[in-house]
């Protein structure tokens, strides 16, 4: 009997790839590791059947709503550690994010609450799908780590969603100003929380493909590469058909 070796897409449906990404906002690793899985995922063959989803985490949950303060200052009282060694952490993070292309500025970044800036990205999946999702995430991690913005203003998300492109699908200022002014998609927020503590995640970035493998971290784009053709190779397993005793050659040799 003849070998026939098929690939899945010859046999049966491909299965998407379903990678979902619990991340902060206000988290400078998780801009990183957003800039790393991207470039994995451009390499990615099979790019076109990969579904990405964001997921919202709050890394300080109990920061204050309204307006930030510097950056520094905070961490340094939250961790109880002196400004100095604050300072030569950033200084560390901004060398890894330059890697990336990616321009810190910690001297002018605020903290701030970032549970609005969630409910914005939940509105952005709901009326512009994932491309205005990537824009709006996009906008806010600059703006947070390399402009300097007050994204604990109001005024500033709805400046931001303008910049995004809600008003191109049909979200005027006025608009995102009421969402955000209400309370429309906080239960989607606490969701995603809720499920990331079900799951076990303790940090951000976290991500996870079809809720069975999961790596943690801004790992290098080698590994999310390594995470992408593994889970590929579990939900789209090659197929052999034929008897196992057919003749082949194997090992740059042949039985004769």
């Amino acid at each position: 009997m003849t070998n026939l070796l098929t690939t899945p897409s010859a046999l049966a449906p491909v299965r998407t790839l379903q990678v979902e990404v619990w991340s902060d906002v206000a988290c400078p690793w998780c801009y990183i590791g957003k800039r790393r899985f991207a470039a994995a995922l451009a390499e990615f063959p099979h790019r076109d059947h990969v579904e990405v989803t964001w997921r919202s985490y709050q890394l300080s949950p109990e920061t204050p709503v309204g307006p930030g303060r510097p950056e520094a200052q905070a961490l340094a009282e939250m961790k109880g550690i002196a400004l100095p060694q604050v300072q030569q952490m950033f200084a560390q993070v901004t060398a890894v994010a330059a890697g990336v292309g990616l321009a810190y500025d910690f001297d002018r970044t605020l903290t701030f609450n970032t549970f609005d800036a969630h409910r914005l990205l939940h509105l952005a999946a709901r009326v512009g799908g994932s491309e205005l999702v990537e824009a709006t995430m996009e906008a806010l991690f600059s703006a947070h780590f390399e402009h300097g913005a007050d994204l604990g203003l109001t005024a500033a998300l709805v400046d931001l969603a303008h910049t995004a492109g809600f008003g191109e699908r049909g979200w005027d200022d006025d608009e995102v100003l009421a969402f955000l002014d209400g309370d429309d998609e906080s239960d989607a927020v606490r969701t995603d929380i809720a499920d990331a503590r079900a799951i076990g995640v303790t940090g951000v970035p976290f991500f996870v493909v079809d809720r069975r493998v999961a790596v943690s971290g801004a790992q290098p784009a080698e590994v999310f590469t390594q995470l992408l053709e593994t889970s590929w190779r579990d939900a789209n397993p090659l197929v052999t058909l034929g008897a196992s005793d057919a003749q082949a050659c194997v090992d740059d040799s042949c039985a004769i």
